[in-house]
């Protein structure tokens, strides 16, 4: 009789301990993440914090496994494993964004058309709620939108009007035929391959001139095979942390909230690290050889020219005609506001 009553006793207070802590064998929740960020940078040292952020936030119930440098493929690679959920999350540019949503295109596929970085943040902030509501919708959260600072063109040989450029071999993104198609009616010469072959290809001349923030460029040690840069701010380059919605949703409310916390403030490191380290990565790779062209303001205007000439391709085509137009009207409104 004692015997079966401390039996029953036990079995009681395991069961109440299990109602407490939950289930002793349940797994923790894996959020596999791709990216291009190069590892070692800064960039992948700020996701890593952030999921051990998430590891202690969560109690240990959610694990964010990175896999950068391009390890899980190209953008689009990593898109169509999202899709399949054999990655749980992707940190893209608005290059593999597009492949989910065109709209998500907005700013960096607006050439010359941003004067500086606080146009570019003006008109993020006002368009994310329209491009975070058409991810949703295609079953992807965005926890955070980033820019990386000015696209610049590295060449193996000196550019510095468009004519120049166009001599050259030129890196276009593998998958994005839009692109391709409009640089060739352009008068250009693009090659599409993938991001990981950018640096082999400088090598065998397949390509002989990348467009790039300096951060990538002299992370990947573009600057050695193509040691000339051109002073052209042609784009920026933006991108978002996304996560599918149908795992988001697998994560308890509160616990979410404290995720996307920490991932906001990755967002705002990354930004705040890449506008900094523009500069400083074109020092460095000057101390190594790098030789930058500089333009006068009838170069300028001559690369704006032709910039502005693609945008009839780009519009309706590239990018939906009802965000091209409200990603100039904001550029509008934001000059009208910040006049002399």
């Amino acid at each position: 009789m004692t015997l079966r009553f401390s039996s029953c006793r036990w079995a009681a207070l395991l069961l109440l301990a299990s109602l407490v802590a939950g289930p002793l064998s349940a797994a923790p929740l894996t959020i596999k993440l791709g990216t291009l960020v190069p590892v070692g940078t800064s960039y992948h040292k700020i996701l890593m914090r952030m999921g051990e952020s998430w590891k202690k936030d969560s109690g240990g119930t959610v694990e964010l496994r990175v896999f950068a440098g391009g390890k899980a493929g190209g953008e689009s690679e990593m898109v169509g494993l999202t899709m399949q959920n054999n990655l749980q999350a992707a940190m893209l540019t608005v290059v593999g964004l597009a492949d989910i949503e065109p709209a998500a295109a907005a700013i960096q596929y607006v050439p010359m058309g941003f004067r500086s970085l606080e146009e570019v943040e003006y008109v993020m902030q006002r368009l994310r709620p329209m491009l975070d509501e058409r991810l949703a919708k295609k079953g992807f959260v965005v926890l955070f939108w980033t820019d990386g600072g000015w696209i610049r063109f590295f060449s193996k040989s000196p550019v510095k009007t468009p004519d120049d450029l166009k001599k050259l071999k030129l890196f276009a993104w593998a998958g994005d035929t839009e692109q391709v198609n409009l640089m060739r009616r352009a008068g250009f010469n693009p090659v599409p391959i993938e991001t990981a072959d950018i640096v082999p290809n400088l090598q065998t001349g397949l390509i002989e001139a990348v467009p790039m923030p300096p951060f990538f460029a002299l992370a990947s040690q573009v600057d050695t095979r193509a040691p000339y840069m051109l002073d052209v701010n042609w784009s920026a380059l933006v991108g978002a942390f996304v996560v599918r919605r149908e795992t988001w949703e697998k994560i308890p409310a509160e616990v979410r909230t404290k995720l996307l916390a920490s991932a906001t403030q990755a967002g705002i490191d990354i930004t705040a690290t890449a506008h900094r380290e523009s500069n400083e990565s074109v020092a460095a790779m000057e101390k190594r050889g790098l030789k930058v062209t500089t333009t006068t303001p009838e170069l300028q205007k001559e690369w704006r020219e032709l910039a502005e000439n693609l945008y009839p391709g780009i519009k309706g085509h590239m990018l939906p005609a009802d965000i091209f137009d409200e990603t100039m009207k904001l550029l509008s409104e934001y000059r009208a506001a910040h006049a002399p």
